[in-house]
């Protein structure tokens, strides 16, 4: 494969791998343990701390933080994991910065909150390097679940559940499990094989089958994993693209997600083709990790389109920041017309004015959508409808995650959901052997 950057269309190879492997290391360094005992007294350890009620999964950062300042990391790691098992991938990915970091009190005084998130990734890569899982199976209890989708929220339910001595498979219609964390995460925010090193110290707890290549609707139904097992719980995301509907045919128009997880698959990078002009078109996570992953690959002009206005982008501000910082142009109030070789047109929001811009790759980044969701259940905005813990409208099935009504499209959401609807999943399960008694 050639070292040298081609000048024109979609080509793999523009940037060497040693150029690479460095574009492509960690956002955020991990802490030393000096490091961290410094941020760590920065906390004023707030008794009813506002970053607490900020977190999803609800994380007592206080104490994880003080513990970390009395350097005890394996405390604070068990702190997280109490009610985020997948601690160490969110606290690479979480949007702290509109989250738990947003509402600190030192952000608010002086416009500097504590590290939050690298304090959390201290915590928990502490304890992940001892390969020591910190939690016990209860004992057997005979019940078995099938979990469908082995993301953030079906291995954060398969893990609770396991914790309560139940049996638990988890089936995932991808040949590798992870979910999001493993095909979806831009390659910088999760180097090398964090996904699944994660994945494999949270199986390790035992009691948790993963069996890949099997979709529902396709390899299995929901009637029969209902016969099969004592429950049911569906997390398998969103597996369709919403369609972008433009004139003209375009031989670089792609998935933004489908490139990110071909991103995420390649050991060096240098197998992933990239255009010279790249769109992305999109407001969201996606449409940035795509946008400056395309720069990081070598794209000479990389832009964002976006029909509405900047303050209405879903992209955080520091997500929008970290993109501008790399060279990638964002336009706004842009709305997609049409593609043809080597351009693409959008008009001002609104308006008649039209906006030509080179582009031999387009990728959509417009949203995902609900695919294979089994007829008997009932949707609620495109997604399965679920109450507060999780039930569907089918008895014995709970649904979280993406693909579930009410989510927020975030690791650290999917994983809460994931965590409490293995607790009614329980909670059901023991009423049920106890009406049997």
């Amino acid at each position: 494969m050639s070292q040298t950057a081609p000048t024109q269309g979609i080509a793999a190879g523009r940037t060497p791998a040693p150029e690479l492997s460095e574009r492509f290391s960690d956002l955020h360094p991990p802490l030393s343990a000096h490091e961290a005992r410094v941020a760590a007294d920065r906390c004023y350890f707030c008794h009813d701390a506002p970053c607490m009620t900020a977190c999803p999964t609800s994380i007592d950062i206080p104490l994880f933080i003080r513990q970390i300042a009395t350097d005890t990391p394996e405390a604070a790691a068990r702190t997280i994991f109490d009610q985020n098992i997948l601690g160490g991938m969110c606290a690479r990915v979480c949007p702290t910065e509109t989250l738990c970091e947003e509402v600190c009190v030192r952000e608010v005084a002086e416009g500097k909150p504590v590290i939050i998130g690298q304090l959390q990734r201290f915590a928990t890569d502490t304890q992940m390097a001892s390969g020591q899982q910190p939690y016990a199976r209860a004992p057997e209890t005979g019940k078995s679940v099938a979990v469908v989708g082995a993301g953030p929220a079906g291995l954060a339910c398969a893990h609770r559940l396991a914790m309560h001595g139940h049996n638990v498979t988890i089936l995932d219609a991808r040949p590798k499990a992870g979910g999001l964390n493993e095909f979806g995460i831009a390659a910088y925010k999760a180097p090398g094989d964090f996904a699944q090193d994660e994945l494999n110290w949270l199986l390790s707890i035992g009691g948790i089958t993963v069996k890949t290549g099997v979709s529902l609707g396709g390899d299995v139904t929901l009637e029969q994993l209902q016969a099969d097992h004592d429950a049911v719980f569906l997390g398998m995301g969103l597996g369709g693209v919403n369609a972008l509907m433009l004139e003209g045919a375009h031989d670089g128009l792609c998935d933004a997600v489908d490139w990110i997880a071909e991103m995420r698959q390649s050991k060096d990078k240098t197998d992933i083709a990239v255009g010279r002009d790249v769109v992305v078109i999109g407001g969201g996570m996606t449409a940035v990790d795509a946008a400056i992953q395309s720069k990081l690959l070598g794209a000479e002009t990389v832009t964002i389109a976006y029909r509405k206005g900047q303050e209405n982008m879903s992209a955080s501000q520091f997500e929008q920041d970290l993109a501008a910082s790399k060279g990638v142009h964002l336009l706004f109030n842009a709305t997609p017309k049409s593609v043809a070789s080597g351009e693409v047109t959008f008009t001002r929001t609104g308006t008649d004015e039209e906006i030509t811009l080179r582009a031999d790759q387009v990728m959509r980044a417009i949203g995902q959508t609900l695919a294979g969701a089994p007829d008997v259940l009932t949707l609620d905005g495109g997604r399965i409808q679920v109450n507060a813990t999780g039930k569907t409208s089918v008895s014995g099935v709970w649904a979280g995650g993406d693909c579930a009504s009410g989510g927020e499209d975030l690791t650290v959401t999917a994983v809460a959901e994931g965590r409490d609807a293995a607790e009614d999943i329980h909670a059901s399960l023991v009423a049920d052997q106890n009406k049997g008694a």
